[in-house]
């Protein structure tokens, strides 16, 4: 470059013509000489060092060579037989996988860039990573072992997404913008550890990327690491992964999706959705145990600290809500995005796999709060373990396990729920005294003073006969809680993603019918159960909400998870036997004779 720049004679200097240089020229003098003694040093020290090829430093590793072309495998005449990661779909060595441009001299004045974008696979026993070079960033996240709804490998990456969002790892440079722009720069990328990690690298105009990735052959923790150098300054930046993230059959999965931080000081796992960031990107920093992206069954958390020790440190964090269609999609919606990291240097373990509690805890005690077995956890934690119990050891099937565990929890609660039927049958038999009762203070409002007496009436008949106007609520309020655990359950547990019974593909889904067995035959048991259960009461209205009852909750179950729907089904099917038995029990049962005060019928 320094041919370039010619100073200017002394009297060009605009509109002031003089003999002596001033101190602007003097400085611009001095660069320019600076500038000829670095680059003609190059060429000197070229000419008169020895035929070897110079020990590589580490700013600047990579060797010229001819430049690769897209689509053409770039391979060594010697492979390894380890060797795992691909470029371009050939299979690579650990030697550099891309070609420099240039090789730099010194530290901060030198290119280091390829002259062609290439993609390299790494593939473990757990997952396939694909890489480009072009941003060094992520383009496929395949865990193997998992797959969507209709089949196809799970990929983790939203590709709709790229051409308005950009990639996962995406750097976000703080405080100052760079003169090159990194997330679209050709970085030359090396690959290593037997095929099982890859490093990037950019250099130009002084600045200098870095990016590292180690994955283990087995399990889903890698080891990620980042630089951003201007000159030999640090400049901070975050890694990003924008554009949502997860399982894409997932209905509505735009709701499922959050950002996640598990604060260390105050001890409790923060979620962010889109939502949180509408106005704009929302900043955060803290000591965090864990920072990423999760979705309903899935997560991509950054630990801080290289090893398995929580480092303690404080991380800077993005939240991003980002308007784009999801894979499959042609809709927009508004999906969450996170960026980690905040230093010059950053260096994490990066988990992206199941939210499957034992891989989770082995990872992170913490991580098992990614897992959220909502209000009733309290029931659902202790279901969800006795389920998979037998599972693994008897039934090997979570369809059979949903029945066994359900008829386990009705025979539980059988006792009171005898004591309910009983209270009930009592109170319908009573009827026809509460109808003289009433029709004694027929037209009294609430206000009237005789409508405590009228109460009392009531309240005096039910005691004679050892009568609980509530239980007949009990058995409804016994099922409320396991309802709701089992449907938290059903929703957050990966174990029970995929698991099929009989004719149902999915136990955490819907039936894939046209017409869903499970929700018609559980309101068909709803219907007879209710034909079954004594009616306490002769009000034309609630007889009327007990008839209609079973179609709302067919209308409820019929887009509801299956196996909460087959929970639900037992339960009825359970309860029908119940009945019958409870019905000839005290079907020879009398009632005790009510001996009323006929001060206190008569009206004033």
């Amino acid at each position: 470059m320094a041919d370039e720049i010619t100073p200017q004679s002394p009297k060009s200097n605009g509109n002031k013509p003089t003999g002596e240089i001033s101190i602007e020229r003097r400085m611009l003098l001095a660069l320019v000489l600076m500038g000829a003694v670095l680059i003609g040093s190059q060429y000197l020290f070229k000419a008169f060092s020895p035929a070897e090829a110079p020990k590589e430093t580490p700013a600047a590793s990579q060797t010229a060579s001819p430049a690769s072309t897209p689509g053409t495998p770039q391979t060594t005449d010697t492979k390894t037989p380890d060797a795992k990661a691909t470029g371009d779909g050939a299979t690579a060595t650990p030697a550099p996988a891309a070609q420099a441009s240039a090789t730099p001299a010194a530290p901060g004045a030198g290119t280091v860039k390829a002259d062609a974008e290439q993609r390299f696979t790494i593939e473990t026993k757990t997952s396939k990573i694909v890489f480009s070079n072009r941003g060094a960033v992520v383009e496929h996240w395949i865990l193997k072992g998992f797959h969507t709804a209709d089949g196809h490998p799970l990929e983790l990456v939203n590709e709709a997404s790229f051409s308005k969002i950009g990639k996962p790892f995406a750097l976000q440079i703080r405080g100052q913008k760079p003169p090159v722009a990194p997330n679209g720069a050709l970085y030359v990328a090396k690959v290593g550890d037997g095929g099982n990690s890859i490093d990037f690298e950019y250099a130009e105009n002084g600045w200098v990327f870095r990016k590292h990735f180690s994955f283990p052959e087995d399990g889903f923790v890698a080891q990620v690491s980042s630089e951003v150098l201007n000159g030999q300054t640090p400049v901070p930046h975050l890694l990003m992964w924008r554009g949502g993230f997860g399982d894409p059959s997932v209905d509505k999965r735009y709701d499922f999706q959050h950002a996640a931080f598990f604060d260390r000081s105050r001890g409790k796992l923060e979620l962010k959705s889109a939502g949180d960031a509408k106005d704009g990107t929302l900043s955060l920093s803290g000591v965090y145990t864990f920072a990423g992206i999760e979705d309903k069954y899935f997560a991509a958390v950054f630990l801080p600290g290289a090893d398995n020790a929580d480092a303690g440190r404080s991380i800077e964090a993005d939240v991003y809500a980002d308007s784009v269609p999801y894979n499959g999609d042609a809709e927009e919606q508004s999906y969450v995005g996170v960026g980690v990291g905040g230093g010059g240097q950053n260096a994490f373990r990066l988990f992206v796999g199941p939210k499957n509690r034992h891989i989770l805890k082995a990872v992170n005690a913490k991580m098992v709060d990614l897992v959220d077995f909502g209000w009733f956890f309290f029931i659902a934690e202790p279901l969800f373990i006795a389920l998979n119990w037998l599972t693994a050891n008897y039934l090997h099937n979570f369809g059979w396990s949903i029945i066994v565990l359900t008829i386990a929890i009705n025979f539980v609660t059988l006792p009171l729920k005898i004591t309910s039927m009983k209270s009930m049958k009592k109170m319908q038999r009573l009827q026809p005294e509460i109808q003289a009762i009433n029709d004694r203070y027929k037209g009294v409002s609430m206000r009237d003073p005789r409508a405590q007496q009228k109460n009392q009436e009531v309240m005096a008949l039910y005691q004679k006969n050892g009568v609980n106007p509530a239980a007949g609520c009990v058995p409804m309020l016994l099922q409320i809680p396991f309802f709701f655990a089992f449907y938290q359950m059903l929703s957050v547990a990966i174990e029970l993603r995929g698991a099929s019974w009989l004719w149902v593909s999915d136990l955490s889904r819907p039936e894939t019918f046209a017409i869903r067995l499970l929700p018609l035959a559980m309101v068909v048991s709803q219907i007879f159960m209710q034909r079954l259960t004594p009616t306490p009461s002769s009000d034309p209205t609630q007889k009327m909400m007990m008839t209609t009852m079973p179609l709302v909750f067919g209308v409820i179950f019929w887009w509801a998870s299956s196996g909460l729907v087959l929970y639900w089904l037992t339960s009825n099917l359970i309860g029908i036997v119940q009945q019958l038995f409870i019905n000839k029990f005290t079907e020879n049962s009398a009632l005790v004779p009510v001996v009323v005060d006929t001060k206190s019928k008569r009206r004033k």
